[in-house]
């Protein structure tokens, strides 16, 4: 007699019981990877933008090359007027 998807597969017929335990197993991995994420792993060796100063990133957009000389003069002029102590 044939169980019609009660005996094996866990209730769910044959091929969709492996697909559930797929299913479980990669969501399973991305939780663990958010966990991960969100307990600080992602800050191999890179320092955050909120870290950075904002010459810094100035200085980082004029290296490579999203803003011209005169656009970085300017900016890090107005940076410095309004940190007279930097």
């Amino acid at each position: 007699m044939h169980d019609y998807g009660f005996g094996q597969g866990y209730g769910f017929g044959h091929g969709f019981g492996i697909l559930l335990w797929i299913l479980i197993l990669v969501l399973v991995v991305v939780a663990a990877g958010f966990i991960i994420r969100g307990l600080g792993g992602n800050t191999a060796g890179k320092s955050s933008s909120r870290d950075k100063s904002a010459l810094e990133i100035l200085e980082e957009r004029y290296a490579r090359g999203e803003i011209d000389h005169d656009e970085f003069e300017r900016r890090k002029r107005d940076l410095q007027d309004r940190n007279p102590g930097s």
